[in-house]
């Protein structure tokens, strides 16, 4: 097996190898339930307190299917424009791991609830790159390992090993893609925008907070590479649990070159799970993967067919939302955005903020500027997303009518911001403890114009000359005196008065 430095240049991979992809995304959804028991589903909680005889497979426990998860699979399917069963039943998917109770996993195997579908992806230059949907279909989750001892929290190396079931029986919908062809040199680019539309979509449908940092959204990335004009696909490799949207291309990117090195040097790719290492953006071996046969599936003797009706599936069709892209394509007309502006907004992540915000007095350019520039620095620098930065689109409404009503300056709002992301409370109670409410009181501003014209008596005397534009040394020593707080207009005005 090649070691993690033995790499084919990326463009070299291109010119001799075309790379196929398939995408396996886990979805957790966000029901008051398990999928087969009423434990809690709730993410976090005290080791194996959300846990019962149903969800650790004790003998004589009986499952029974969650209605809302099954809902929830349906309207994910007809999102993605597939064909809803009429008929689909459970099967068990036999393997041992310890986190696994039961020893099997209840799933589906040849008769998902939805299938053939499809979904219409933006690449990075504006382009749709359509990607077409194998089958989504309802499972369970497993429980989590926690190794003890190591030095990356893996098996290897570890001491010892704990269990947590609180997630076992948690409801997942497993979207898998059909073979991605046609990509070339755009393949890692492709992975990312799939991954991150289906996230976009899964948010406006409202069935899970698709959280990659809390395992609620996982993506399993295959890659394998096709010497160029070969007929048939190379053996592909599985790279587990990518949770991140910059991880998914960049995993499928290493494969690549890691793929073609190994070949081009006359070696053989193994079928296999591999693990990405967030630290090095390289993958590692895991375990030979398993074939379907070897899973042994076969139908789940203790739950009942799904039958859902044709009424039931077109009356969840009505409550389906208006999608991300349809959402963008209409706020771009309402806020005149061009191609370029709109895409910084969506890379961002910014478009239901922004949203929020017009919707709470602000103007499209005001709340693009704050959001899309000035926070999702902030973002950035706390290492947090844009929405998880502590500010509410209300709060920001709020401090753009502050500005707008001339109590805030443009850097007075900012240490607003700053003390509302500091937790000091709302921007109202920001002003009033930091004291940064503007000057405006005539008589405070004279005195320190008086003071700054003194100060500077060769830039007064240049104003009363008719130079007005060194006025502007003026307003910034009145500004540093107020400590800001100065209404620089009002100053600017009181500057050529008092020099006429």
């Amino acid at each position: 097996m090649t070691s993690v430095h033995e790499l084919m240049d990326y463009a070299e991979v291109i010119e001799r190898f075309d790379p196929v992809l398939g995408l396996e995304v886990h979805v957790e959804l966000h029901t008051n339930t398990k999928m087969f028991c009423g434990c809690a589903n709730v993410f976090g909680g005290e080791p194996n307190t959300q846990v019962c005889p149903v969800c650790l497979g004790m003998p004589g426990a009986l499952p029974a299917v969650n209605g809302k998860a099954v809902e929830s699979a349906i309207r994910i399917g007809l999102a993605l424009n597939c064909e809803i069963a009429e008929w689909c039943r459970f099967a068990r998917k036999n393997y041992f791991y310890p986190d696994m109770p039961k020893n099997f996993q209840t799933s589906q195997y040849d008769e998902p609830i939805a299938f053939n579908g499809f979904l219409d992806v933006t690449l990075d230059d504006g382009s749709l790159f359509r990607v077409e949907i194998e089958r989504a279909h309802m499972e369970e989750d497993t429980g989590k390992s926690l190794h003890v001892g190591g030095s990356d929290g893996r098996i290897h190396g570890a001491e010892h090993s704990l269990l947590d079931y609180n997630r076992a029986g948690v409801p997942l919908i497993e979207i898998v893609t059909k073979p991605i062809t046609g990509t070339g040199e755009r393949a890692p680019e492709v992975a990312r925008a799939y991954v991150t539309a289906l996230r976009d979509l899964l948010k406006a449908l409202d069935v899970s907070d698709v959280r990659m940092d809390q395992g609620s959204l996982r993506c399993d990335a295959n890659v394998s590479l096709m010497a160029k004009g070969a007929a048939e696909f190379g053996t592909r490799t599985e790279t587990k649990n990518v949770n991140s949207l910059r991880s998914v291309e960049r995993a499928v990117r290493f494969e690549m070159t890691r793929q073609a090195a190994l070949l081009a040097a006359g070696g053989s790719i193994t079928q296999e799970t591999r693990h990405f290492d967030e630290s090095t953006g390289s993958t590692s071996s895991g375990r030979t993967k398993e074939t379907a046969e070897d899973y042994r599936y076969f139908p789940e003797p203790d739950l009942v067919p799904i039958a859902p009706s044709r009424e039931w599936v077109e009356e969840l069709r009505g409550t389906l939302p208006e999608l991300p892209w349809e959402r963008r394509k209409r706020v771009q007309q309402e806020w005149s955005l061009t191609d370029a502006e709109l895409r910084d907004l969506v890379n961002a992540g910014a478009v239901d903020l922004v949203a929020a915000t017009v919707d709470a007095g602000a103007t499209p350019a005001e709340a693009r500027s704050w959001w899309v520039a000035y926070l999702t620095k902030e973002a950035n620098s706390r290492g947090v997303e844009l929405a998880g930065l502590g500010i509410t689109p209300a709060q920001i409404a709020r401090v753009i009518a502050l500005v707008n009503a001339g109590e805030l300056t443009n850097k007075l709002a900012r240490e607003v911001v700053t003390g509302v992301l500091e937790g000091e409370g709302e921007p109202e109670a920001v002003v009033e403890a930091r004291g940064l409410k503007v000057v405006s009181d005539d008589s405070a501003l004279e005195k320190a114009v008086d003071e700054a014209l003194a100060a500077q008596p060769d830039v007064a005397a240049k104003i009363r000359d008719g130079k007005v534009a060194a006025a502007g040394a003026i307003v910034g020593a009145v500004m540093k005196a107020t400590k800001g707080q100065a209404d620089a207009k009002r100053v600017r005005e009181l500057i050529i008065a008092r020099c006429s």
